[in-house]
């Protein structure tokens, strides 16, 4: 998680003009291609402009929003919870069984997310030395 918050940190600092981004489309080394093949750069900046704060917040927002006015303790089983948990207990393997399906699955995601972020922020810089080539050069 770690990468992918410093590599949309880099993205925000470098990428100034986001225009810049309007009709440029992924390269294949790093990014993945779109699955309707026509979103540009432009569009995957705002898409990951806009993912990056539910990521910081987590679900809570939006699950906190869709919780209708029913009482969510009633969800909870009526097991007795005084007593020591059962390591035998096949639903305990079960709910240990899908967070490990789901952090595996976040974590995909978030690696992907990182790995288009970075592909964009390299292309950025490309575009920019494309149109300031002599930078660096002293103008004497």
């Amino acid at each position: 998680m770690e990468q992918y918050f410093s590599a949309t940190q880099k993205m925000e600092q470098e990428v100034m003009f986001p225009s810049l981004l309007r009709g440029v489309f992924p390269q294949q080394e790093g990014a993945a291609p779109a699955a309707d093949g026509h979103t540009d750069l432009y569009e995957r900046y705002q898409l990951l402009k806009a993912i990056k704060p539910v990521v910081e917040k987590g679900l809570a927002s939006v699950t906190d929003q869709s919780h209708s006015s029913t009482d969510t303790s009633t969800a909870f089983d009526d097991r007795d919870t005084s007593t020591a948990p059962d390591d035998n207990d096949p639903m305990d393997a079960q709910l240990e069984e899908r967070l490990s399906h789901h952090l595996a699955g976040l974590q995909q995601v978030l690696t992907h997310l990182t790995r288009d972020t970075n592909a964009l922020t390299r292309r950025y810089s490309q575009i920019l030395e494309q149109i300031s080539p002599s930078e660096g050069q002293p103008s004497w």
